[in-house]
């Protein structure tokens, strides 16, 4: 398997594209630490993989808590070694308004979540990537850090500063061995997903039916986006399959951007 004896830590990894990516880096081989605040969900998962005969651990993670972030580190050191890949998952959606009705408490939230998050957990896991010369970030980013996103503004705002941190800390650390890039998913089928749409269909009076019509038409191939084809770009991306590539945003958005 492309990831035996590798060690990734997944953030947000209970439920969602976070538990995909938990799932597909385990199915590769990987030993997988679910990083998550969520109790339950994080005892589930752990419980899963380990009767799939995984290797798991769960801690209980704040991404916006350094304090956390090193107990993460540590956790992670004391049971398998070593870590080798980190899955910036961990993310909020934010308000769907006009931005004149974004509170600021809205605006910080996602951002000290979205932004601040991933800031922290590359902080906390670098010197110890940098120690043995080698690794892999991978940030989930949103097609939404790419164009301008009507209502969304707090949410795409922090997508673009993720892209932004990605290509900088490529630049910084490719010498290092390490490669760095950013997943940027399209709209994502789920629960998620059905609560964006609901808070946009009373944002604009439309049924959320039409709303959810009309996203899958703005995609080339006319449907939304399972959380494990975001999850196979990220075990690729882990892989020794994509050793050339850093730096890079790649997009899985079944043609909602070309």
């Amino acid at each position: 398997m492309p990831l035996t004896d590798q060690v990734a830590i997944v953030t947000g990894g209970g439920r969602g594209i976070g538990l995909a990516c938990v799932r597909a880096l385990a199915d590769d081989g990987a030993s997988v630490v679910i990083a998550t605040p969520e109790d339950a969900e994080r005892s589930a998962t752990v419980a899963e993989l380990e009767a799939n005969g995984h290797a798991a651990l769960g801690t209980s993670t704040d991404v916006t808590s350094e304090s956390d972030l090193a107990e993460l580190v540590s956790a992670t050191l004391d049971r398998f070694g070593r870590i080798d890949i980190l899955v910036n998952n961990a993310g909020i959606i934010g308000p769907t308004a006009p931005m004149q009705d974004v509170t600021r408490d809205d605006w910080e939230a996602v951002m000290n979540v979205n932004v601040t998050g991933v800031y922290l957990a590359c902080k906390a896991i670098l010197p110890h990537l940098l120690e043995q010369g080698s690794g892999r970030i991978i940030n989930i980013a949103s097609v939404a850090g790419k164009i301008g996103f009507p209502l969304r503004s707090p949410y795409a705002a922090s997508k673009w500063a993720v892209i932004g941190l990605t290509k900088s800390l490529a630049v910084e650390v490719g010498s290092a061995g390490i490669l760095v890039n950013a997943v940027c998913p399209g709209p994502i089928d789920g629960p998620r997903m059905d609560a964006i749409i609901q808070a946009k269909a009373e944002t604009i009076g439309q049924p959320a039916q039409q709303v959810r019509d009309q996203l899958e038409k703005d995609t080339l191939l006319g449907r939304l986006i399972p959380a494990e084809h975001i999850a196979d770009m990220v075990a690729f991306l882990a892989s020794d399959r994509a050793t050339s590539i850093t730096g890079q945003t790649l997009d899985v958005n079944a043609g909602h951007l070309v």
